[in-house]
């Protein structure tokens, strides 16, 4: 998947994850629409940013803080950096003006952590982390994962499983009888906000906002709406209005589309269909109406979604003023591998234009891409050549997809995204007119600052933007393969077989033509890299007969046997998971294979992890017309320096 490598590949995963809460209704059976708080709770406003967003009851007394406007939780340890979303929230609401602390991977068997910094005065904010915590904690074969990432010391034993279900109970059940309301957000919540299919427990849940017994959930991408929340509640209004949250209510909200209510879903696959496809309809800012679905005696409210961040906003986001560090009190427990990857990375740009029938990024950041300036970029460049520990290695430029920086469809920016297309599939549409000439100028200027000694590009690429830029895709190439690749080059193409692609999202890759050209640059630039393939094994359409087409492909025109391939993980509020659970194409109604077997889905992965390339004789390079021999690693296609 094209998911940034800040994101570990997954949602991006590199900012992937951006998104927290907000605040929420008190018992709203008192305060019906509107939400009251004492003159006494409001604090006095934040002046000038802390080092950190400070997390133990010292740094409160510290900063002279009798008590924090607000509270985040999260799932991950607290680094405090632009591609952590607690972070980025809580940077965001300091420049606001509100007191934040943060309390990180609590101890969910006992009040001493979840207590320590008494309770906020506007909200909680929960978040599951960088990752949906059950994603997180389990591999697509329901296996433990023993690593966490995020977690001080790499061992995954700080996450509990629905990581913002435990918190929110943990809250509740030592604040008992308290009025202050607590906001989910994050990819966790944002993706479980409507019913959705869980494939750990096989069976479709309700909305995470009711799971959890919250007040309120932001959804997206929430620096905008955290901030039109916390403002609202701080004045003792209500927030109901603000666009990108979820809440409950007791009737239907005039002119929002009512939605099959939550039994209905539950037992029959025509209302779980028309619910995800309306939900999915009405996910661009410009265009959508807000959602209403009854759930149980009560309806979740959706409201239209947060408009995207201006250029102006998302250069302003990245700017603040982060450490990039892990906070002090939680590296006394070991590092995690995460930092060694995002501290020196840049996110060039948010959103996707791939929507992938797999992958939530379009669906978490949006279909529109917005690009930081230049000037921005370029000064975070700076900046991080003069940190501590910068070895003059930028280790990523880029995001979701790292050439989707610079240019976006005029059309869309106007009236909003198609809701009868796609961007890329099944070819890339005429008016997006992918353009890489401000990427190039960029990544230029990026690696001719002062102590700056490479910028690479770890995000993976997407060929088909690259071949549908005839002016300057081949450049940008060139260029990337030349300067910014770090021994391998990503690709995602998922697959070769064109009726799975096409239940995916995906275009058809020419391989052959990417691999030759790949080569014949490698070979130009005089040094020994990599193409890395991402394959993906049991999305439903593909049985084992496809994967072996595809092993095939991969032993006798590729040369290589793969590496990165993956499970498909019906993971909430995407398309392929629709697919998994109804077996029917919801386009054409047509019948779909899915392969729910657990050993099954692992023969698939072995298949193409079992291709043994055909073995090459000869030394003529693979410009002369012969195949070098694989590399040692596995899942590569290697071009030897020539001489």
């Amino acid at each position: 998947m094209n998911a940034p490598l800040i994101a570990s590949l997954l949602m991006p995963f590199q900012n992937a994850c951006a998104m927290m809460p907000r605040s929420a209704f008190t018992k709203a059976s008192i305060l019906k629409h509107f939400l009251i708080i004492p003159n006494h709770y409001r604090s006095e406003r934040m002046t000038t940013p802390s080092p950190f967003l400070p997390t133990t009851l010292k740094e409160m007394q510290t900063l002279g803080w009798s008590q924090p406007d607000v509270i985040l939780v999260t799932g991950d340890s607290y680094i405090d950096s632009p591609a952590i979303g607690a972070a980025v929230v809580g940077r965001t609401l300091e420049k606001a003006g509100f007191k934040v602390a943060i309390i990180a991977q609590p101890d969910i068997q006992t009040a001493e952590e979840i207590t320590r910094l008494g309770e906020p005065a506007l909200f909680w904010g929960v978040t599951g982390g960088s990752l949906d915590s059950m994603v997180a904690n389990y591999t697509a074969s329901g296996k433990r994962r023993k690593k966490c990432d995020y977690t001080p010391g790499g061992e995954n034993s700080r996450r509990p499983d629905r990581a913002v279900i435990a918190y929110t109970n943990l809250i509740r059940r030592h604040f008992k009888g308290s009025q202050t309301p607590i906001v989910l957000g994050g990819i966790e919540a944002s993706l479980r906000r409507l019913p959705h299919y869980d494939a750990w427990q096989k069976r479709i849940r309700g909305s995470i906002l009711f799971d959890a017994k919250a007040d309120y959930l932001l959804y997206g991408m929430g620096e905008r709406s955290v901030v039109e929340l916390a403002q609202a509640l701080e004045k003792g209004e209500s927030p109901e209005a603000v666009r990108g949250l979820c809440w409950k209510s007791a009737k239907p909200v005039e002119g929002f589309t009512l939605l099959p209510d939550l039994e209905k879903i539950k037992k029959d696959h025509d209302a779980f269909e028309t619910m995800f496809l309306q939900f999915k309809t009405h996910a661009d800012a410009l265009t959508a109406s807000g959602l209403c679905l009854k759930h149980d005696t009560r309806y979740l409210v959706q409201n239209p979604p947060q408009k995207p961040l201006t250029s102006q906003e998302l250069d302003e986001a990245n700017e603040l003023p982060f450490t990039r560090e892990l906070h002090p009190h939680y590296a006394k427990s070991g590092q995690v591998r995460a930092l060694e990857t995002i501290r020196f990375s840049i996110a060039t740009h948010r959103g996707c234009y791939g929507e992938c029938s797999f992958c939530a990024i379009a669906l978490h950041q949006g279909r529109t891409v917005t690009s930081r300036s230049e000037a921005s970029v370029l000064r975070e460049t700076e900046h991080l050549a003069s940190l501590k520990g910068f070895k003059g290695y930028i280790l990523d430029a880029g995001g979701p997809t790292a050439n989707m920086y610079g240019f976006e469809c005029g059309k869309k920016l106007k009236k909003g995204a198609c809701t009868h297309r796609s961007c890329l599939f099944p070819k890339v549409c005429p008016s997006l007119r992918p353009d890489h000439a401000k990427l190039m100028s960029l990544m230029k200027k990026m690696r001719n600052l002062p102590g700056i000694k490479k910028v690479f590009s770890a995000s993976g690429i997407r060929p088909d933007l690259i071949h549908a830029d005839k002016t300057h895709g081949e450049a940008y190439l060139r260029d990337i393969i030349t300067h910014h690749t770090s021994g391998q080059l990503k690709i995602a193409p998922e697959h070769i077989d064109e009726k799975t692609l096409a239940l995916m999202g995906k275009p058809l890759t020419n391989l052959h033509r990417f691999r030759k050209k790949f080569q014949e640059f490698t070979d130009k630039a005089g040094k020994p890299q990599f193409l890395t393939y991402y394959f993906m094994a049991a999305h439903p359409g593909c049985g084992e007969k496809e994967m072996k087409q595809l092993a095939d492909f991969c032993r006798e025109t590729l040369h290589t046997k793969p590496e990165q391939a993956q499970i498909f993980t019906p993971t909430p509020a995407t398309l392929s998971t629709l697919i998994y659970v109804t077996e029917r194409d919801p386009l054409t109604k047509k019948p779909v294979f899915v392969e729910k077997r657990p050993e099954a889905k692992e023969r698939q992965k072995a298949i193409l992890h079992q291709t043994a390339p055909k073995r090459q004789t000869g030394s003529k390079s693979l410009k002369q017309g012969k195949s070098q021999r694989s590399p040692k690693k596995s899942g590569r296609s290697r071009v030897k320096k020539k001489g």
